[in-house]
């Protein structure tokens, strides 16, 4: 071979080289099945033309579903997905557990513009390891027409008790109407983020501050009562499937009086294109019952956040810092307006005058959210933080295990008792068992 044809043969070689398509980075992102997540799948186009190099690759899966597979996945350092869909339970411990990639956001980004409670609830040691996609707390949302109609008053600071006449009064079953829509579904962050709340807002606790089990108290006992009765008698039928989702979907189908959930539902109950009673819809905080001044108000935030497992991590900060920034914000409100926008994240959100005025939940939103306490949420004592939910490892189990036997308690399958009685004994072997119980 000659130098001559060496060098053309090397310049050809250089220019197929220079010609050939530089290889994406696939994003597998894990999230959740809610509007707020599938609007941000039709909205990435802006990312992706920006970042051609990355693709995306979405597993979009029920709530309980999701929470399982990727807590098995970062558990076993299974590397599956570069992006998790999770919440302000999850963060802390598994940051502590070195399961998270910290994130370092621009300064474009704004950091400081978090709001500080739900800052502060994804750091750990002040380092950031998750970003809010959408904060919330919760608050009831009812029918005014169906109110007025019913000649009842529903206070902005309701008790259980004003829940309970209004439910009896809007309920019409002939009608399909429903006084009352609340979770059933069995889990963690299903039925007993309700039932939590719930059971705080009656002075209950999950445990005393020796790590004892409280399902015999008889706040834990008057909770749930009144909240099977409240669902038996004034609730849709098939009750203990209801979920998040479900129940949405019965409010915008005009078949609920009042649903009592988190705050984030409020922008697609008042979206006319969904909902058939967007003009007629009030809001309020979570109840308190009487005599105990706690609204039970939860705090939670679905965060997309980096596993350590991750082998695109640039690319995955990429996204995360895109998908949770101003600009995110900014191009949901003029694309769909500004109450569509991802709510409870970002200060500058609330002091938007354009989506004050388009958001009309915007105030009780954030009044819900500042009002939560996740470093007390019981009037009583308590040996653990967290607002719906206990933040040690072991409540994702044990609070599982606990809401499939309140959801059979739902189904009539067994009474009240009998599901708090199995509560008990259940949550104090496994606490027992995992040595918080000496």
């Amino acid at each position: 071979m000659t130098g001559k044809t060496l060098r053309v043969l090397m310049g050809a070689s250089a220019m197929t080289a220079l010609a050939a398509p530089v290889m994406a980075e696939t994003l597998t992102i894990a999230t959740v099945n809610n509007g707020d997540m599938i609007r941000m799948q039709q909205m990435t186009a802006p990312f992706t033309e920006a970042n051609p190099d990355i693709e995306l690759e979405w597993v979009t899966l029920e709530e309980n579903i999701l929470r399982e597979r990727v807590t098995t996945d970062i558990a076993t350092n299974g590397g599956q997905y570069d992006v998790l869909t999770i919440g302000t339970y999850e963060v802390p411990i598994w940051a502590k557990q070195n399961w998270l990639a910290p994130l370092e956001m621009p300064e474009e980004y704004d950091v400081d513009d978090l709001l500080p409670a739900v800052r502060e609830a994804l750091s750990v040691d002040g380092t950031l390891y998750a970003a809010p996609f959408y904060g919330e707390s919760a608050m009831v949302m009812y029918r005014t027409d169906l109110v007025e109609a019913a000649g009842v008053e529903m206070p902005e600071s309701p008790t259980w008790a004003d829940i309970r006449a209004a439910a009896e009064a809007m309920t019409d079953k002939d009608a399909e109407i429903y006084g009352i829509c609340l979770r059933g579904k069995p889990g963690w962050g299903e039925n007993m983020a309700m039932l939590t709340a719930m059971a705080n807002s009656y002075g209950a606790r999950w445990f005393d501050t020796d790590w004892q089990p409280q399902f015999d108290s008889e706040e834990w006992k008057a909770a749930l009562t009144d909240y099977l009765d409240l669902m038996n008698n004034y609730g849709p039928p098939g009750a203990s499937s209801n979920g998040f989702n479900e129940n949405l979907s019965l409010f915008q189908q005009g078949k609920c009086g009042m649903w009592i959930d988190a705050t984030v539902a409020a922008g697609f109950v008042t979206d006319p294109d969904d909902s058939t009673v967007a003009d007629s819809v009030g809001f309020a905080q979570f109840p308190n019952k009487e005599g105990v001044d706690n609204h039970g108000n939860w705090l939670w935030a679905w965060s997309l956040a980096i596993p350590a497992s991750s082998q695109q991590p640039e690319a995955a900060q990429k996204f995360v810092a895109w998908a949770t920034s101003k600009d995110y914000t900014a191009s949901i409100a003029e694309a769909q307006g500004w109450r569509a926008a991802p709510p409870g994240t970002r200060t500058s959100l609330y002091e938007n005058a354009e989506y004050q005025e388009a958001a009309p939940f915007a105030e009780m939103t954030l009044k819900s959210m500042n009002a939560a306490n996740t470093q007390k949420s019981s009037v009583q004592d308590i040996p653990y933080t967290g607002g719906q939910f206990v933040a040690i490892p072991e409540f994702q189990g044990i609070g599982t295990a606990v809401g499939q036997t309140f959801s059979a308690a739902l189904a009539g399958q067994m009474s009240a008792d009998d599901a708090l009685n199995a509560a008990q004994s259940n949550v104090t072997r496994e606490m027992t068992r995992a040595g918080y119980i000496k």
